[in-house]
């Protein structure tokens, strides 16, 4: 490594985009900060006025989660369907298969830095969910004839929460490689349905109140989306293949 000899006289300013790296990273880190906060917020806020029994909400959720497993109850079928999406959408098989998916577009792109950052808030979504349970420590519905048997604590729903995160994060990861508007639509509205799809299973069963989802689901996709904006730009650039429409990873960022 050369070091740059010291000269007397006024030091050289700083050329514009070196200038600017510092600026730039500090603005990234704060609005990931900030989009952080206001997901954590929302969330506790949410958590808060379970935990202090607010009639409204509380009457709706148990209203909500009994209709619904009465619904369920009476189609057999669909109950064994539900009970197949709870284990194959399990957080611990789940996360085998995101990996490695991530690891197949780093093969097939060369988007290291890309998919090291989808593995990293994936795994940190998963974390801050299972930490968000313990201090919350809301029990989960008591009904006369569960469909199902889930231990732990309830809020928020671990199934809601990690189907968000990490179907947000392979949407994020792959869009460089996205180059059309139909296939952006599709990726975006095959993570809703993934979303939705858990949700209504977590409810349909009776192991989460619909508070218990829609608390995982804005935590999962506020967490990967603060994560993004502190990652956007952050990087080199890594390459992406070429498409109909040709653009660097740093812009796609």
């Amino acid at each position: 490594m050369s070091r740059t000899p010291l000269r007397r006289g006024r030091p050289e300013p700083l050329s514009a985009s070196a200038s600017a790296v510092a600026p730039g990273r500090t603005r990234r880190l704060l609005r990931a900060a900030a989009a952080a906060a206001a997901t954590a917020a929302s969330v506790l806020a949410l958590g808060l006025l379970v935990r202090d029994s607010w009639g409204p909400l509380v009457q709706f959720d148990e209203r909500t989660v009994r209709a619904a497993v009465s619904f369920a109850s009476e189609h057999p079928t669909l109950v064994d369907a539900l009970l197949a999406w709870q284990w194959v959408f399990e957080g611990r098989r789940v996360i085998v298969l995101v990996v490695g998916a991530c690891l197949l577009v780093w093969w097939r792109t060369g988007m290291k830095t890309r998919t090291w950052w989808a593995l990293a808030t994936a795994l940190a979504a998963w974390g801050f969910a299972n930490l968000a349970k313990e201090l919350t420590r809301l029990a989960r519905p008591v009904l006369d004839e569960p469909l199902t048997h889930a231990s732990g604590y309830s809020f928020p729903s671990g199934h809601a929460s990690t189907t968000a995160a990490w179907s947000t994060t392979l949407v994020v990861l792959v869009w460089p490689l996205l180059h059309s508007r139909g296939a952006k639509t599709a990726a975006v509205a095959g993570a809703g349905l993934l979303m939705a799809l858990t949700a209504l299973d977590r409810v349909l069963l009776g192991a989460h109140f619909p508070t218990d989802v829609l608390a995982g689901t804005v935590l999962g996709v506020g967490l990967v989306l603060a994560s993004y904006l502190g990652y956007r730009g952050w990087s080199p650039q890594d390459p992406v293949p070429p498409g109909p429409s040709v653009r660097t990873t740093q812009e796609a960022r």
